[in-house]
């Protein structure tokens, strides 16, 4: 990358910025004033985003979730919001992780991050690709087995309480629901630590 405007809406690290400025003594003032011009946007510590008002393109907060903070693919309501699969706009952008639980707020919103286990993670996620740029995200159906394994004190322990939780606590599409890829639930359903919801996740798709 010989420009900022090479990044287009890539989050930026220092090393990167230091690639583009090498003869600046004082890299960091060099940040500081770019901040200040608005050239660039403050992720969280050492990263950055080229503002919309210069690369002229829409900022993608899956792709900043993802740079943030990684390995990490974006699920629960941030994913089934992405794929039309509920109606209710959402604020906080969440992704599962295999690193310790945590959260970043910046000018694009609130990203949280979860903590899952490995054997888990690894299942139904896949990259989204866009025109110059990609991104991981949950399945639609691993991303409601996210939404219900880590929500707390979420207890769906029959089919009935599960129906009602979809069709009226988050107002799930239904008609996608039913088309759903059976073999995902299956898998999460061996490692996940709501075994029971998931299994009626399963037991609701087969009626």
């Amino acid at each position: 990358m010989n420009s900022l405007l090479d990044f287009g809406i890539i989050p930026i690290d220092y090393t990167s910025l230091r690639s583009i400025y090498p003869a600046h003594k004082s890299l960091n003032d060099k940040i500081s004033d770019l901040e200040k011009q608005g050239t660039i946007i403050r992720l969280k510590r050492g990263m950055y985003v080229l503002s919309p008002q210069v690369s002229k393109k829409h900022i993608s907060t899956e792709l900043i979730a993802n740079h943030l903070y990684g390995p990490s693919y974006v699920s629960m309501e941030s994913a089934l919001r992405f794929y039309g699969l509920i109606p209710e706009r959402v604020f906080n952008t969440v992704s599962m992780t295999l690193k310790r639980s945590r959260s970043f707020k910046n000018q694009f919103g609130l990203f949280s991050y979860i903590s899952c286990p490995a054997n888990y993670y690894s299942i139904g996620i896949s990259p989204v690709v866009q025109e110059d740029y990609a991104f991981l995200i949950a399945s639609p159906e691993k991303a409601l087995c996210d939404q219900i394994a880590y929500t707390p004190k979420l207890q769906l322990r029959s089919i009935k309480l599960l129906q009602t939780y979809l069709e009226e606590d988050i107002r799930f599409d239904m008609d996608a629901f039913f088309k759903m890829d059976i073999s995902v639930f299956e898998k999460c359903a061996k490692v996940s630590k709501k075994k029971t919801e998931i299994t009626n996740i399963i037991k609701l798709l087969r009626k």
